[in-house]
């Protein structure tokens, strides 16, 4: 299952894909995840890595509401439905998630 963290500050949310990128953490690892897609692309363009995958990467399919294509993201990446669902429950409140599928990450963020 991939790490997953869920941030409100989005300065803090840059510092730790900064740390991921550092540690070596490859971009196409990392994934920023939000309701509102100007947020999640101006935190992906302030982090120092290139190639973070966001909101405004297609899956493919077209959705009649945003929050069944988070749900579906997050499915892609690993995460059981039910969590999938609180999670974007959760983004409906203006929390913002990283998501990485390398196993490397929970020891570099934890808190």
């Amino acid at each position: 299952m991939p790490f997953v963290k869920i941030y409100t500050n989005d300065e803090t949310l840059e510092g730790d894909i900064n740390t991921l990128v550092s540690n070596q953490i490859a971009s196409e690892d990392i994934f920023v995840l939000s309701h509102d897609d100007d947020r999640t692309a101006r935190i992906v363009k302030h982090s120092d890595a290139s190639g973070v995958d966001y909101n405004k990467q297609d899956i493919g399919q077209a959705f009649e509401k945003q929050g069944d294509e988070l749900r579906e993201k997050l499915r892609e990446l690993g995460i059981e439905e039910e969590d999938a669902q609180e999670y974007e429950a959760d983004m409906d409140e203006g929390k913002v998630f990283l998501i990485v599928t390398n196993n490397q990450a929970a020891d570099l963020l934890e808190d």
